[in-house]
């Protein structure tokens, strides 16, 4: 390679680290925006969707050109990028640049591989290649197709959700046998995934009710002990707190679950006893939807976290600092011993 060769490979590789910058910068403000307007900005994992959606087969169908923005998930690199494929970890980086260093010298790239779920694509092989090209302002590439076959249409992301949540309640449903043994139950959850978090807990009381009875306790019991002495108990102290009005598009049952995991992380953190009650007046206050203290809140996290920045690598925040969860509870002391008044 002559010296001319080598000078314009680093203008090049140069240019490519700056898009690359750039494109992490970006991503990091739609993951604050992802945050504050508490919309989904992940990619889908395919696995995870396959598994749950009932399907029907698949067939090859061969190389097509594809919308970008139709590419909703990944196979395997679905924590690497957001949904727009912006990168979320540095360690892309090497590869990324390597592909935008190929475009902007026109090098023509092959397929990527794709499956196609309805009218949704999810990356098998070309993850880095979609997220230089919609960085590019590309609106369409070249892929090769394997069409997977399911039992409903589907044309978006929500579709998805939509057919995810009614598996799982199915499931669920049939698992426990629950609308026949508390018809009045009306369990219902909003969010993929959670319904095996609600089989664990009906395991775990199955398991202290044999040890309260020093007997074994049958499938219909373990559910009718669950719903009675720990889900309905809860339930009801929600519904008596109007709790729900402070979370739109939730359910009783999403809140039952974040608040038992709330009760678990006081009770960790202060070493004392923590009744329900007390637990979801706490949850109640901490994480009702306030717009103006999500941001302060937010900004003062952004505020600790560029005070640490010259011992971390700069770029895409840390998934906890985005997240409302456990870990960033007050530290003033436990809950107080009384009923919210606001409740």
């Amino acid at each position: 390679m002559t010296n001319e060769n080598k000078r314009e490979s680093r203008i090049v590789q140069q240019a490519a680290i700056s898009d690359f910058e750039v494109a992490v910068r970006r991503g990091f403000w739609r993951s604050v925006m992802s945050w504050l307007t508490q919309k989904n900005n992940k990619l889908l994992p395919f696995d995870e969707i396959r598994r749950i959606l009932p399907i029907h087969g698949q067939h090859d169908a061969g190389v097509h050109t594809i919308s970008i923005e139709k590419i909703v998930g990944s196979v395997a690199r679905y924590n690497d990028f957001d949904r727009a494929f912006i990168p979320r970890q540095r360690h892309t980086k090497s590869r990324w640049v390597s592909i935008d260093m190929a475009n902007l010298q026109d090098v023509i790239l092959p397929p990527i591989e794709v499956y196609k779920i309805g009218e949704m694509y999810f990356v098998k092989d070309g993850n880095h290649r979609v997220s230089v090209a919609r960085e590019k302002g590309q609106a369409f590439i070249d892929a090769h197709v394997t069409e997977i076959v399911t039992q409903h249409p589907i044309t978006n992301p929500d579709d998805i959700f939509d057919l995810i949540l009614e598996q799982e309640k199915l499931d669920f449903y049939q698992k426990t046998n629950i609308d026949s043994i508390r018809p009045e139950s009306g369990i219902e959850l909003s969010i993929p995934g959670q319904y095996e978090k609600l089989m664990e807990h009906i395991s775990v009381h199955r398991w202290f009710m044999g040890e309260r009875n020093q007997s074994e306790i049958s499938d219909a019991d373990a559910v009718a002990g669950w719903y009675d002495e720990v889900y309905l108990p809860l339930a009801n102290i929600i519904q008596q707190h109007n709790t729900l009005k402070d979370f739109p598009k939730r359910t009783v049952t999403d809140l039952y679950l974040w608040i038992i995991e709330h009760l678990w992380f006081l009770r960790e953190q202060y070493q004392e006893e923590i009744s329900l009650e007390q637990a979801a007046s706490h949850f109640k206050r901490e994480f009702a939807k306030r717009p103006f203290n999500r941001i302060t809140s937010l900004f003062h996290k952004l505020a600790d976290f560029m005070a640490d920045a010259p011992t971390m690598e700069t770029g895409t925040v840390p998934d906890d600092l985005l997240n409302d969860n456990a870990k960033d509870q007050p530290e003033e002391g436990p809950p107080e011993k009384t009923v919210d008044p606001d409740a």
